[in-house]
C-alpha cells in the first residue's frame, strides 16, 4: 500500500509511529483515528502542533 500525502499528495512519507507518518515536502505529520484524519506542524522544539483542518487542505 502507497502512502500518500493528504495536503501535497506527495510521495516521500517517512513512518515515525504506529499508523503515524510525516511528509518531507510540507514538513507536516499526520495520522488516522477512527476514520478521521489528525494534521500537526511539527514546532521547532520537535513538539506536535494540531493543525486546524479546513476543505483547502484536504
Amino acid at each position: 500500500m502507497t502512502i500518500r500525502c493528504p495536503v501535497c499528495r506527495g510521495l516521500q512519507i517517512g513512518k515515525v509511529g504506529t499508523d503515524q507518518y510525516y511528509c518531507w515536502n510540507c514538513y507536516l505529520e499526520f495520522s488516522f483515528s477512527r476514520g478521521k484524519l489528525n494534521l500537526y506542524e511539527v514546532l521547532e522544539d520537535g513538539t506536535l502542533s494540531a493543525v486546524e483542518q479546513s476543505s483547502q487542505l484536504l
